[in-house]
């Protein structure tokens, strides 16, 4: 099995994000026919490099980046039985690195992250038609809470 490391995310990874977070959109293109066709971004990710509430991970194989991740404190509504919790996001995996435990190494260190800052509860949003991204999370532990529709009018 292939040896991955994971790491915080540095300045010097820019690159490698901006490329991955274009992965990120071609992916979700099939699921969501309103993104717009060109200049779509995500994340503002020189401010998730180095905001403190924010763990924007790499995982490497060798020396190569290979995926993704982060986790963002957030407050919960105020009905919620938890004050805070931790979204998780920009998770993204290169194709030749998908299916070798890089995703698991990466929520394991986010979930680690967010017990640290005292979380108990993570968050993340999938499409429910990705069935590959919706097996994947629920192996890992994730359960689907409500789905979100919409209408065009």
């Amino acid at each position: 099995m292939e040896q991955i490391t994971i790491r915080k995310a540095t300045r010097s990874d820019l690159d490698i994000l901006l490329e991955f977070e274009q992965g990120i959109v071609e992916a979700e293109r099939p699921f969501n026919p309103k993104l717009k066709d060109s200049d779509v971004h995500y994340y503002n990710i020189p401010e998730m490099i180095k905001a403190d509430h924010i763990q924007l991970l790499v995982a490497l194989s060798g020396n190569e980046v290979v995926g993704s991740g982060y986790a963002r404190i957030e407050n919960a509504s105020p009905y919620m039985k938890y004050d805070r919790y931790a979204y998780l996001g920009f998770m993204y995996v290169t194709p030749l690195h998908r299916g070798r435990g890089v995703n698991k190494a990466i929520l394991h260190d986010l979930s680690a992250w967010s017990k640290a800052q005292g979380i108990t509860e993570l968050r993340l949003e999938v499409y429910s038609a990705n069935a590959v991204a919706v097996k994947a999370y629920e192996k890992a532990g994730f359960a689907k809470l409500f789905t979100q529709m919409r209408c065009e009018i």
